[in-house]
């Protein structure tokens, strides 16, 4: 099976492609190498990707669509993994218009690849910042996600949008994942494990957002993809007549369309987050309370029945085993 993913030498774009290239799939990557973080990290990402024989990988951003077309026609996907993405809700206020031309342009010319080459299934990467001013918790897929709080958000929520239009209109089996906080190892340097463990063994002061009375839902990286992995089996098709949709299912009533959180189900407390970080290095962290960011939301939490229901998965690393192996990672990377 052909897979194109884009994004491969992002955080879950490299793992994703890793867990399908030792299953036995032929993989394409693309990614633009921007520098909203560390490229050496993900020039490394793609070294160790490249050691399967089934990877080949473009560097190039999705709004270069003639790159995106040259490439993907050569390649013949058959099942397309949409990752790329401008990311980080607190960027998002500094530059939108990176968030636009990626976000929403970038979407775009994927999905015309997705049309073109009547793909066998389009998965597409959202996030649980989609909710935004939304309080009824757990999240469920089918509740309202219309008041997003940042651009990125905003623009997340426009992929959605567009991706149902596409499978409307095309009959493109589409299925759109909703990421809550994910983390581990080969982990993003702008989010919060990095940023804490790097500046704890520094002795640099944390900055702790809302004086630690924030709530997440951490969702383990492999926990993760293995979830996107199973989903590419869980085509979404047209339902004849509404009535026949479950309670619990988010599939669309005119088009082979769904929407499905990824996450742990379990909200842990930033400042009990925190604890945990220093447990595990055996060093207490200089601890700097802020109060709340501007875009930023108190609380995530994900129902993850949808996820169960349709692969017989749920996420369930506990929190406190997750950063202990993504310590483990970051002490042997960075020699610390």
């Amino acid at each position: 099976m052909r897979v194109f993913i884009t994004g491969t030498a992002g955080f879950i774009g490299f793992h994703l492609a890793k867990l399908l290239l030792e299953d036995g799939f032929t993989v394409h990557g693309m990614d633009g190498m921007t520098d909203y973080y560390d490229v050496r990290l993900k020039q490394r990402r793609h070294q160790i990707l490249l050691q399967y024989p089934g990877f080949r990988a473009t560097e190039s951003k999705l709004e270069d669509v003639e790159t995106v077309d040259r490439i993907t026609d050569e390649f013949k996907p058959e099942i397309i993994v949409h990752l790329a993405a401008q990311a980080g809700v607190r960027y998002s206020l500094e530059a939108p218009r990176a968030y636009v031309d990626a976000n929403i342009v970038g979407t775009f010319n994927i999905m015309e690849i997705a049309r073109r080459h009547e793909v066998k299934h389009l998965l597409m990467a959202s996030t649980s910042s989609v909710y935004g001013a939304n309080t009824n918790m757990p999240y469920a897929e089918t509740h309202k996600a219309d008041s997003p709080m940042t651009i990125y958000a905003a623009t997340k929520k426009a992929g959605e949008a567009m991706g149902h239009s596409y499978a409307h209109l095309w009959n493109i089996p589409t299925t759109m994942f909703r990421f809550f906080t994910v983390y581990g190892p080969w982990g993003r340097p702008d989010m919060a494990l990095f940023k804490f463990v790097d500046a704890i063994l520094e002795g640099r002061p944390i900055d702790i957002y809302n004086h630690g009375e924030m709530y997440r839902d951490f969702t383990y990286i492999t926990d993760l993809v293995r979830g996107i992995r199973l989903l590419i089996d869980a085509v979404p098709v047209r339902p004849a007549t509404a009535e026949e949709i479950p309670d619990w299912d988010s599939l669309s009533p005119v088009a082979p369309y769904r929407v499905v959180n990824i996450g742990n189900s379990q909200t842990v407390k930033l400042i009990d987050f925190v604890d945990a970080i220093e447990a595990e290095l055996a060093v207490p962290a200089k601890r700097n309370l802020m109060e709340m960011q501007k875009g930023d939301v108190p609380a995530t939490w994900a129902d993850a029945t949808l996820l169960r229901n349709l692969t017989g998965y749920a996420p369930e690393t506990d929190i406190k085993d997750g950063i202990a192996k993504f310590v483990a990672w970051f002490r042997d990377y960075y020699q610390k």
